[in-house]
């Protein structure tokens, strides 16, 4: 054994380790809400992302702010999955299960594989912690944990010890164990530090104590793993080829913010965020208020309908409106949305979705509000609907819902959910310059048909049947709009029955036309029977399954729908190439319902509604059943 420094510039002793050589590794850090499990992830990934590495990852946490400690409902998770390859999804089962008390462990145990490594923070394994989440003896000395690989630490502990003498109490102490977690995890795989010490100096910097608390913690993880022996082997993951350029770790919220952003940009016009903060889609908000300088304001209201009000008519004085919400808030602003859809004017309204129905699963994914976005108001009100696929796909989404509302002058619909919102995935930076432009032509000069000279606020361009959108207050371009039913053209109100069916059939119209790509189908062979289809964030899921289909030597087709309203013109034709299509979603067969509707195709509908993300296994088993059933025909 020797001495060294071990690049945190402290003194550690080193011993001999096998280096194992991994393409992608698994791990779920799982302890109590108030263990700091969502910052000890997001460390390890943001590490994980500046070395290099192909990520994505699944935040799992309570709806309480501070569940009840110790039992299974309070248990918080954060799973990150690394690779030296494009991957998909943030794993089905985690390698590596890194647990603070009984009740994490339980909660967690069933998706650790054979053979899987567990390591366990003893201090809390206590026989009151037990018995409160059901364990009559201790899972550590009853055989419970005989098929993996178990290593004990006393995290507590330890970090206590090592930070005697700080000046911190016991209490503040141990609330630093987290940071040992992380640190002994750090080393096991090679992860840099540098990165997390100046994070977390940045964090405390008002309580310079705490953060070093923090950092000798983290440090003393790391030694752990030095000088034990308890870990005979540690593990490398190579970074991921990926394609040159600038990356930077995102989530789909900050996504969507900065998506926002960039397209009030390029539209050279401000942005008013109109909001209510509501969970999943709160950091929308919060990312938003950070960008002042970008010509954003937002508007904390004091309730869904109030915020939605604003973003309406910031859009009616020349600006982008925009309003954030999840499944419940969109329901409080459905009577403006249609007012939107009436007064014709562009507005982005954000759903993040979540469990429900009403207050639901607030913490948790769901993707069941596409029936709600596609027909949630009264009488006929059609507007787009967007979904982006992954967290970094949210930031082109935002682009394209702005690009539709301007052009067309509508209200439209991202539909995004929580494991886009909160979970994560190394993003390409764009260039500016490769945006597309979205700048607007106001009305400038009255239109009028009759020669009058007057301003007639509903005259269409004959290509989009988008209004014309004045500014109030342009001399000559005096006009009132408002929900009542417009004339053609005049925009005075009418109440002439042969108008409103020409009206009403006007809009539906408009969202027809609206201009989407075709469809793509991954179909490597060319020789598939059987197509996977599906919309959101399933496309991780889906696609990481159709590889391993794949790998099994059966053929099989994939496509994802980002446009859901209206269809891309394509959809049509692709579904008729198949025997069958399968559409797995996270809700109870939604997307399935309107194929079946539109296009007569008896679509196979795999669902489901847990709170948590398919997993890439049951899908693949799901396919691999439909597929032989379509070659035995």
């Amino acid at each position: 054994m020797s001495t060294s420094t071990n690049g945190n510039g402290v003194l550690s002793a080193s011993r001999p380790t096998e280096v194992a050589k991994l393409d992608r590794v698994v791990i779920r850090f799982a302890g109590d809400s108030g263990d700091g499990m969502q910052l000890t992830g997001d460390r390890f990934t943001s590490e994980a992302a500046a070395f290099g590495n192909d990520l994505a990852t699944l935040p799992n946490f309570p709806a309480e702010i501070r569940a009840p400690q110790g039992t299974i409902p309070g248990v918080s998770s954060f799973q990150v999955h690394f690779a030296d390859y494009d991957i998909l999804t943030p794993g089905d089962r985690p390698d590596v299960l890194v647990v603070m008390n009984p009740a994490a462990l339980k909660a967690n145990l069933r998706d650790v594989p054979g053979g899987g490594t567990i390591i366990v923070n003893t201090d809390e394994f206590t026989k009151r912690n037990l018995t409160k989440v059901g364990y009559d003896a201790d899972p550590l000395e009853d055989g419970t944990l005989s098929a993996f690989q178990v290593h004990r630490v006393a995290m507590s502990t330890l970090t206590q010890g090592a930070l005697e003498g700080t000046g911190l109490g016991k209490k503040d102490a141990e609330r630093c164990k987290n940071m040992f977690a992380l640190g002994l995890l750090s080393w096991m795989y090679h992860r840099p530090t540098e990165g997390t010490e100046a994070f977390l100096r940045e964090k405390f910097a008002k309580k310079p104590d705490i953060a070093e608390a923090n950092i000798l913690a983290f440090r003393a993880g790391w030694n752990y793993g030095e000088t034990t022996e308890s870990f005979a082997t540690t593990y490398e993951v190579a970074p991921a080829k990926l394609d040159k350029g600038t990356y930077r770790q995102i989530t789909g919220n900050t996504a969507l913010a900065y998506g926002i952003v960039a397209a009030g940009q390029r539209a050279g016009l401000p942005v008013l965020l109109g909001t209510y903060p509501i969970t999943p889609a709160s950091d929308i908000l919060h990312e938003l208020s950070r960008h002042k300088n970008f010509g954003v304001i937002t508007f904390q209201a004091e309730d869904e309908i109030a915020g939605i009000g604003a973003a309406l008519g910031a859009s009616y004085g020349g600006a982008l409106g925009v309003t954030s919400t999840s499944g419940p808030g969109v329901a409080l602003k459905s009577e403006t949305i249609g007012l939107g859809v009436m007064l014709e004017l562009p507005l982005v309204v954000i759903d993040v979705q979540r469990g429900g129905p009403s207050t639901g699963l607030p913490t948790k994914t769901e993707q069941a509000d596409l029936l709600q976005a596609m027909f949630g108001r009264n009488s006929e009100s059609p507007l787009p609907v967007i979904a982006p696929q992954s967290p970094g796909d949210c930031f082109a989404a935002a682009i394209e819902a702005v690009r539709i509302a301007l052009k067309y002058r509508t209200p439209v619909m991202i539909l995004s959910d929580g494991a886009n919102a909160n979970g994560s995935e190394p993003w390409l930076i764009p260039n500016v310059e490769d945006l597309p432009d979205l700048s607007v032509e106001f009305a400038s000069e009255p239109n009028a048909a009759d020669g009058s000279g007057e301003f007639w606020p509903y005259v269409r361009d004959p290509e989009t049947l988008a209004r014309a959108w004045a500014v109030p207050g342009t001399p000559g371009l005096e006009h009132r709009i408002g929900g009542l039913e417009k004339q053609d053209g005049k925009g005075n109100i009418s109440y002439d029955p042969d108008n409103h069916d020409h009206m009403v059939r006007l809009r539906q119209a408009k969202i027809d036309g609206v201009d989407v790509p075709d469809l793509e189908v991954d179909d490597p062979s060319g020789e598939a029977r059987v197509l996977a289809l599906g919309w959101g964030s399933t496309f991780g899921p889906i696609g990481a399954a159709a590889r391993r289909v794949r790998k099994q030597g059966m053929p099989i087709a994939q496509a994802h729908l980002r446009h859901l309203n209206p269809f891309p013109k394509n959809l049509g034709e692709v579904l008729a190439r198949y025997d069958k299509v399968v559409v797995p979603e996270m809700n109870l067969g939604q997307l399935a319902l309107l194929l079946r509707a539109k296009y007569l195709v008896d679509v196979h509908s795999y669902t489901k509604v847990a709170g948590l993300p398919f997993k890439a296994e049951e899908l693949q088993h799901v396919f691999t059943d439909i597929i032989e059933g379509a070659l035995t025909r």
